[in-house]
């Protein structure tokens, strides 16, 4: 195989990762007016990850945890991206996101597709150490904007206090425990302060 062959799986590869910026989220980033993307959101968490390593649950290999941060949303490339406190459909949406992801890796063909796979089936079982500090962070990064924010999602989507409680305190604390004590405090006072949606809101958006 010439070095020409070997290359061009890769810069596939990576011109397709390029469409993971434009799959938008709900929230804005910090001071502009339009929504984050997908990438911006892989980038930022493993870079909290890195930073938040010493403060694991167990002991982890921060690499691993890292490759899995910048590649559990790729399968947003063709599904898109849906607001996690939406349940309904759940399961099909996976299904949808993993042959995404699958389809993507086999891009590079046999060089490290496979191994890509692995990643996100790991994430997504969230029963390693790893795997469970990726959730947390994953979980944690549009809590720490919404609250910078001024709940900025949260009010626009309608989502309540006990909806971001229950949907992602038990996985933040599995993974993080001192960063769920952390925030789980600053909710408390974003509750005291009116930043979240309330039912009246979620029944106007049905």
């Amino acid at each position: 195989m010439s070095q020409e062959e070997s290359l061009q799986p890769v810069i596939d590869f990576i011109r397709e990762l390029d469409k993971l910026k434009g799959v938008e989220r709900k929230t804005r980033p910090l001071g502009l007016a339009r929504f984050e993307n997908s990438a911006e959101h892989s980038w930022q968490i493993a870079v909290l990850a890195m930073v938040l390593s010493r403060f694991a649950e167990r002991p982890i290999k921060i690499e691993r945890v890292v490759s899995m941060l910048l590649l559990h949303d790729i399968g947003e490339i063709d599904t898109g991206d849906t607001i996690a406190y939406a349940t309904e459909g759940l399961e099909q949406r996976k299904a949808a996101e993993h042959a995404a992801v699958k389809r993507i890796s086999s891009i590079l063909r046999s060089q490290a597709g496979g191994p890509f796979l692995e990643l996100w089936d790991e994430f997504e079982a969230a029963e390693t150490p790893e795997a469970q500090f990726a959730h947390a962070m994953d979980r944690s990064i549009p809590i720490i904007l919404n609250l910078a924010n001024n709940g900025q999602s949260w009010r626009e989507n309608g989502i309540r206090y006990e909806q971001v409680l229950k949907r992602n305190g038990p996985a933040v604390q599995a993974g993080c425990p001192a960063l769920w004590a952390y925030l789980q405090q600053q909710l408390d006072e974003a509750q005291n302060s009116g930043w979240f949606g309330s039912i009246e809101d979620c029944i106007s958006q049905a």
